[in-house]
């Protein structure tokens, strides 16, 4: 495998870094966005037993919007739950898009790296082809010898390009729609309590 790395020749270094840090990226965001991390079991009908119960204090609020990102969307209307409608929905919706920010953390640059990896490859690839017309200039075609490295160098890293492209790419995207279905269901249970607290708040004005 060293020798191999060798072969590429210097474009390998940027090409293995673009490795190291997809790799990185991959790994943290599957722990990051497992779905019992992001929306814990039933925490939406645990949030409104509190409140049907007047359990609710700002102690519980501090605690549900450090748990999760959907606890921190919760809270968000919690704080806002005898304040009208409009306001807590607001609230909601202007936590949600920080929430989501964070969820997409890292994933541009994990896109970036399925980007230019094929290019950095295509880099080598003309790096070693130039190698290549050099030797046949100054050697003529008689010695395979002195066009095995740049031939070797050209194949190598377009090789490399492709290997970490590929599986970034495909982390790129998986972790885009299982945020996008994250969010999906984040939308429907913040909606659920909004409704639940606005038909709660009407019941008390009467």
């Amino acid at each position: 495998m060293v020798e191999i790395v060798k072969s590429g020749g210097w474009m390998m270094a940027p090409i293995i870094l673009c490795a190291i840090i997809a790799m990185g990226i991959v790994l943290e965001r599957f722990w990051t966005l497992q779905p019992k991390r992001v929306i814990p079991d039933d925490l939406t009908s645990k949030v409104w037993g509190w409140v049907k119960k007047d359990q609710l204090d700002q102690k519980q609020i501090q605690s549900l919007h450090q748990g999760s990102p959907l606890g921190q969307i919760l809270a968000a209307g919690l704080m806002n739950r005898d304040r009208e409608r409009s306001i807590m929905k607001d609230s909601i919706e202007d936590t949600g898009r920080h929430v989501v920010h964070e969820l997409e953390r890292y994933l541009e640059t994990l896109g970036t790296i399925a980007a230019i990896s094929p290019l950095l490859g295509l880099l080598g690839t003309v790096i070693g082809m130039v190698k290549v017309f050099t030797a046949i200039t100054t050697y003529g075609v008689g010695d395979p010898t002195q066009l095995a490295g740049g031939i070797a160098e050209a194949l190598i890293t377009t090789a490399a390009g492709l290997t970490v492209a590929i599986p970034a790419l495909i982390g790129y995207r998986y972790y885009r729609n299982r945020i996008d279905t994250l969010v999906v269901f984040m939308e429907k249970e913040a909606i659920k309590l909004v409704e639940a607290l606005h038909r709660r708040q009407q019941k008390v004005r009467k």
